[in-house]
């Protein structure tokens, strides 16, 4: 019978040693995983300045597109006016002489 006790004092002993290796291993693995965590919080952290000033020329890129559409639309619309104008210029000056030539028109 003692050896039977010996037998499970030394596996409990055993039992004991590997539970606390697993938990040892545990700890371990947390603190790396909160070690690699935190350096690819810093990483990132690191990073903003570079994604905003990246998202800025972005925006500035597409505001300097929509300058240019909205610049080009002005020029095709001015175009069109002045064409209409000369167009009707002929027919404004005649208008325009016939209110001077009489002006109870």
């Amino acid at each position: 019978m003692e050896d039977t006790l010996q037998r499970l004092l030394a596996a409990e002993l055993r039992a004991e040693q590997l539970a606390s290796e697993a938990e040892q291993a545990q700890e371990r693995l947390i603190q790396t995983a909160l070690a690699d965590a935190k350096a690819e919080n810093e990483r990132f952290s690191g990073r903003l300045p570079e994604l905003h000033r990246s998202f800025i020329a972005r925006a500035e890129e597409r505001a300097d597109l929509t300058i240019a559409e909205l610049r080009r639309r002005y020029d095709e619309r001015h175009v069109q006016l002045r064409d209409q104008a000369e167009q009707r210029e002929d027919q404004a000056l005649e208008a325009a002489f016939q209110v001077m030539i009489d002006p109870s028109r």
